[in-house]
């Protein structure tokens, strides 16, 4: 088994929390021992995004494991530690991946905003992602407009030497669903030559603020490639499926 994978997106708000929890549930009940980790969140003194990863796994490590880096104001990593005076420290980081390794045999890692989001001002979510030696998966919206948003991320993730494991698209609206949505996944799929991994519907009862993972469960396997994620995970699919 690989030692985990990278949860980004092509931008802030497209769901990497709840496809990041959805992956790590179904790897758990696999039989799998998942870890979970947010390396680094603004916008409170408390991570929703954490707490939301640690409930799809009943995590039982402490924040500061799983998110040693957390600032109040809703801003960039790098301004919210010049508005708040607290600077950021990236060995704390390295120091509790690498104890959460020791814990666990795979760890699901959600980064912050998309991949190019500066986490200090010469250091970004690329530089996390290859420092951590991680795959990754891409979480984008569905709509008008995602095909550049995510061919432009896909590039800078392959010319930073990151592995693109596949494209999530999330947040499907019924009653919603155009000729743009139904096709962007194929479009993207011909011209990146990338695996698409999902597409997943807007789920009404999941709220990552109020911690509430609603049917979450439901999206492991109808509406994800589950076996290609075991695949890259290097994790057999159980009997029956997941």
């Amino acid at each position: 088994m690989k030692k985990g994978i990278f949860i980004t997106a092509t931008d802030t708000g497209v769901g990497k929390t709840v496809i990041a929890g959805a992956i790590a549930s179904a790897l758990k009940s696999a039989g799998a021992d998942v870890g979970v980790m947010k390396p680094v969140a603004t916008g409170g003194k408390v991570s929703p995004d954490a707490l939301f990863l640690m409930r799809c796994v009943d995590c039982k490590d402490p924040m500061e494991l799983v998110n040693p880096v957390c600032l109040e104001p809703p801003l960039s990593p790098n301004v919210a530690a010049k508005i708040s005076g607290i600077p950021i420290e990236l060995e704390l980081i390295w120091s509790a991946w690498k104890e959460l390794l020791k814990r666990h045999e795979f760890i699901v890692v959600e980064g912050i905003g998309g991949i190019k989001v500066p986490i200090k001002d010469d250091f970004f979510v690329t530089d996390m992602i290859r420092r951590m030696d991680l795959a990754a998966i891409i979480v984008s919206r569905p709509s008008l407009g995602t095909i550049n948003h995510t061919l432009l991320t896909i590039d800078a993730a392959r010319s930073n030497g990151i592995e693109v494991a596949g494209v999530i698209f999330n947040g499907y609206k019924e009653g919603e669903t155009g000729i743009a949505e139904e096709t962007n996944p194929d479009v993207i799929r011909d011209i990146a030559g990338v695996k698409i991994l999902g597409r997943v519907p807007y789920l009404s009862k999941v709220s990552v603020d109020s911690g509430d993972v609603g049917d979450i469960m439901d999206l492991r396997g109808r509406y994800m490639d589950m076996k290609s994620i075991f695949d890259l995970c290097q994790l057999q699919v159980p009997a029956g499926g997941v």
